[in-house]
């Protein structure tokens, strides 16, 4: 990127931002410097085939992908590490930020955060792939929004080459809002380029944001972008009309019903609730009847001329 030019990522969100959206959001939206995969973890010691699908270079078409792991320790660190680098990446984003408390209770994402010295175990551990550049997403804490107040340090001193912070504690998950002003106190010591992500659904959130804090790296857009596809675009060139944004809706759409189609062998049933994923999020402002169409439909035909008639 050039200088004083902020970057826009596409944070990871997990059942949303699978290859099948990121692939399709670039083709259809675009205005993306980097698109972040949902984190891959180990279960039972082995990484899952639709993790491995999901991350796999052959799937993935847009130009700037970036993995993202989810540890508690060095050793399931290092195995996601040794297998995403036989895939040929060089950058690998560690989840220290996720909020569901099924992860929280393993150690992992926020509920590593209170334990310092878990999280300088990891450090260290990444260490060991100098060939490797590591990035770090996370919250301000689990249950305290002063528990990063622990953590900066290690990654001020770390190989880590970027973190993007999350201005909420994971106890919060997506409720309530963010805590700019913990934020600023994060913003003012980290000695990394720093990315905000965090409530950014208008391209006058983004601005704000960005001259609030003009040291950032950029911001990274979740359920914002996942609302408004064009989003980053928006940012970057101007608004859309609503009718090229339900045009390129309606195109993005077809990509991934496509894409689902290819991949998924549960049938119609398990391609419907793929595609129906995205209505949680997307046109938040469609008309509630035309939605209601949309998600009430059981059949595949009739659900495609449902979202046919509410997006041409």
């Amino acid at each position: 990127m050039e200088a004083n030019v902020p970057v826009i990522y596409a944070a990871p969100l997990q059942g949303f931002t699978e290859t099948a959206w990121r692939n399709a959001h670039e083709q259809s939206f675009g205005g993306i410097d980097a698109y972040y995969t949902p984190f891959i973890r180990l279960e039972k010691g082995t990484i899952r085939n639709k993790d491995k699908r999901d991350v796999s270079p052959e799937e993935n078409t847009v130009s700037h992908l970036i993995p993202q792991i989810i540890a508690s320790d060095a050793e399931e660190l290092e195995q996601l590490v040794v297998f995403l680098s036989a895939q040929g990446y060089r950058e690998i984003d560690v989840n220290m930020g996720c909020p569901f408390p099924l992860i929280v209770r393993r150690g992992k994402g926020s509920g590593i955060l209170p334990y310092p010295e878990k999280v300088a175990v990891l450090l260290d551990a990444m260490k060991r792939f100098p060939e490797v550049c590591f990035s770090v997403k996370m919250r301000l804490g689990w249950e305290h929004a002063d528990e990063w107040k622990q953590v900066l340090p290690l990654l001020n001193r770390s190989c880590v080459k970027q973190v993007t912070l999350h201005p909420r504690i994971g106890k919060q998950q997506y409720k309530g809002t963010v805590d700019r002003e913990a934020f600023r106190g994060f913003y003012e010591v980290c000695e990394l380029p720093l990315v905000y992500n965090g409530d950014l659904c208008t391209v006058s959130d983004i601005r704000e944001v960005l001259v609030t804090f003009p040291r950032l790296k950029g911001v990274m857009l979740g359920r914002g972008l996942l609302a408004d596809p064009s989003l980053a675009k928006a940012f970057r060139e101007g608004p859309m009309s609503e009718a090229e944004i339900r045009s390129r809706a309606y195109l993005m759409h077809r990509r991934m019903c496509l894409y689902y189609q290819r991949v998924i062998e549960g049938g119609e049933a398990q391609l419907l609730m793929k595609l129906k994923a995205v209505w949680e999020y997307l046109l938040p402002d469609l008309e509630k009847k035309v939605r209601k169409a949309i998600l009430k439909s059981n059949r595949l035909d009739t659900y495609l001329r449902a979202v046919e008639e509410a997006l041409r």
